[in-house]
This record gives C-alpha cells, sequence and structure tokens, in this order.
C-alpha cells in the first residue's frame, strides 16, 4: 500500500525555526526530536519555569532592601529598558505575547501538539542534567584535586529557597541569551564564513561557552576568577550547547534548572 499522506515538515523548513532557533539545522528527523526541539514545544515546555520564577521572586524579594536575581535576567531587562520596556511584569507580558505569537504562527502550519512528548522531554531534561553534570564536576575534581568544584558552591549570603528559585531563572534566562540567542547569532555568522556549514554549530559552541564562563567574573557584581571554577562553567557551558543544538531550548533549560536544583539540595 502507498502511503499518500504527506510527511510533516522538519523545523529547518519553517523560516521562525529556521532564523531564531540554531537547533533547528540538527537532529534526527523522528517526530519525538523534530517536534520536541521546536520553538512552541520548547516555549510551552519553559512557562512553568518562568511563571514559577517570577512569582517566587516577587515573594522572596517583597519588602526586601535588596533584589536578589539571575544576572542574565537583568541583563535581558537592561536591555529591554533602553527601548522603554522596564519592570519584571512587561518583560513577562513581552516573553507571554512572543510565546503566543511563535505557537500562532506554528500551529497555522500545523505543528501538531502531543502532551505525552513533554513526559517525554522531562524525563530528558532530568538525565542529562545529573549524568552530564555529574560528568563535568567529576571531571574538574579530579583535574585540580576538589572534593566540589568552586563553581557549584553556594554563596552563604542566599538562603536555600532563594537559591531553588534562582537555579529556576538560571534555567531559563541564562539558556536564553547563552543559547537561543548567542549560539544562534554565532552560527548564522559563522556560516557566512565557513564552507560546509555544519563545522559552523562545532565553533560556535565552543566560543559560546568561553564567553558563558567568561561573564560570570565581569562587574562588580562578578565572581572572583579561578581556573576551576572557569573551567567548570566552561564545560557545563559546551555541554549546554550540545544538548540546545541537539535537542532544543526547551531541554537546555529544563536541564540546567533541574541540575541547579539538584545541587542545591545536595
Amino acid at each position: 500500500m502507498v502511503n499518500l499522506t504527506p510527511p510533516e515538515p522538519h523545523p529547518s523548513d519553517n523560516p521562525v525555526e529556521k532564523s531564531l532557533n540554531a537547533a533547528s539545522g540538527l537532529g534526527p528527523r523522528n517526530p519525538y526530536f523534530r517536534l520536541s526541539k521546536t520553538l512552541t514545544y520548547s516555549y510551552l515546555f519553559v512557562l512553568p519555569l518562568i511563571i514559577l520564577y517570577e512569582i517566587g521572586m516577587w515573594l522572596l524579594n517583597a519588602g526586601a532592601p535588596t533584589q536578589v536575581r539571575i544576572g542574565a535576567d537583568i541583563m535581558v531587562k537592561r536591555l529591554l529598558s533602553f527601548v522603554g520596556i522596564e519592570g519584571t511584569l512587561w518583560l513577562s507580558a513581552l516573553l507571554l505575547a512572543i510565546g503566543a505569537g511563535i505557537i500562532w504562527y506554528e500551529r497555522r502550519l500545523d505543528l501538531p501538539i502531543r502532551p505525552r512528548y513533554f513526559a517525554f522531554m522531562f524525563g530528558e531534561s532530568a538525565g542529562y542534567g545529573i549524568v552530564i553534570g555529574l560528568l563535568v564536576a567529576s571531571f574538574v575534581s579530579t583535574l585540580f584535586s576538589l572534593t566540589w568544584p568552586p563553581a557549584l558552591q553556594m554563596a552563604g549570603a542566599v538562603s536555600t529557597s532563594q537559591q531553588l528559585v534562582l537555579s529556576l531563572g538560571a534555567g531559563i534566562y541564562e539558556e536564553l541569551v547563552f543559547r537561543l540567542i548567542l549560539v544562534t547569532l554565532l552560527v548564522a555568522l559563522l556560516k557566512l564564513i565557513i564552507k560546509p556549514g555544519n563545522l559552523s554549530y562545532g565553533i560556535a559552541a565552543v566560543i559560546g561557552a568561553l564567553i558563558f564562563s567568561a561573564v560570570h567574573y565581569i562587574g562588580s557584581l562578578g565572581d572572583v576568577f579561578t581556573l576551576q571554577s572557569f573551567t567548570f562553567r566552561f564545560l557545563m557551558g559546551l555541554a549546554l550547547n550540545g544538548i540546545f543544538l541537539w535537542r532544543g531550548f526547551g531541554i537546555a533549560a529544563m536541564t540546567h534548572a533541574l541540575f541547579d536544583v539538584f545541587v542545591t539540595l545536595t
């Protein structure tokens, strides 16, 4: 029997995915792997993290003389302030509007929503967070003869409840800035220079990981530089870049958040 049903389009055939999501150009064409890395699935998957983070920050910072937030979150808000968008509520509204617009556009292209895929995505993220995080931590510990890499040590001034909420924010905003935006831009720029284009993904992953690690030491609130913590952050950034390019923003963000939560609770 001849199957006359046309195959579902690949994310790389979608102009929005092709322009805004470097992950769309890599990976198998299996329906689960293909759909779960789209912007629609990624947005719906991390939406609970966004809501929990913003509610958590509102509760923790209410009445506090100084606010505790993720550096990448502050970075995004400062950039948006230049175009007149200020405050957490405005940023949240903007994220909701952008996400809704992407979902509306991709649903018009008949992108199916399969709820069971989100359970699979969570399982993947949990597995990546524990396995990759512990592998990198163990490698850095062995390399520098440490009991636990300095990059995993939590600041004493931050309570456990604050750190748990910050873990969610790190998953969202650091992956948004350093994976979805930065790595996608690097891939696009490198493809203009390098032929064949697939090499650009590997180079972008390395450059993005170096930048991700380096920015943690910039500015008055930056950490004190140590080779151990820089190495740990570079390797974790490289692993997260690989997860982003192969499995998409949503799984990379959840992996990051779950790993930080795991570290906080151990």
